[in-house]
């Protein structure tokens, strides 16, 4: 398995196609995919590995049973991706070791989670007759744009 120069994580996710399709992006980019239980399908999920194609045997992937147990395993710092964000996903610098966390499809992240971390809440804008990207696509986003910074070298 590859170190990861990021880590991305899907908390409750609930849609094995935008998972798989996450988990494309991070082989690609190579970032850990990091779920938080619950989860909304099995890791063994048709679905799940089809959106992954062939790449799911390549991921660097774990699952954690909490927000508490992912902290004390992640070495960096956290950026959490919300449409309640006041800063853009573009103003800040990205370091290796970062986690972006992308909340469930049909809630986001707990509030719990925001107000715990607010000076670290990031956002893609996007129009206001649009509630939000899709959970995958901001995952391509995000992850791009901090490989950017870093000239592509992953």
């Amino acid at each position: 398995m590859y170190e990861p120069c990021l880590h991305v994580v899907l908390h409750e996710p609930e849609i094995p196609y935008n998972t798989g399709s996450a988990g494309r992006t991070c082989v690609a980019a190579g970032a850990k995919l990091w779920l938080i239980r619950p989860l909304g399908f099995r890791t063994d999920d048709y679905y799940l590995r089809r959106a992954g194609l062939d790449y799911w045997e390549k991921l660097n992937w774990e699952t954690v049973d909490s927000w508490d147990e992912l902290l004390a395993r992640l070495p960096g710092r956290c950026w959490l991706f919300s449409k309640t964000a006041g800063r853009s996903y573009t103003s800040v610098h990205y370091e290796r070791g970062d986690a972006l966390v992308f909340g469930c499809e049909s809630r986001g992240l707990p509030p719990s989670i925001l107000e715990e971390h607010a000076e670290q809440m990031l956002r893609i804008p996007c129009r206001d007759d649009v509630r939000s990207l899709n959970l995958s696509n901001a995952v391509a986003v995000a992850v791009y744009e901090a490989l950017r910074q870093w000239g592509f070298s992953m």
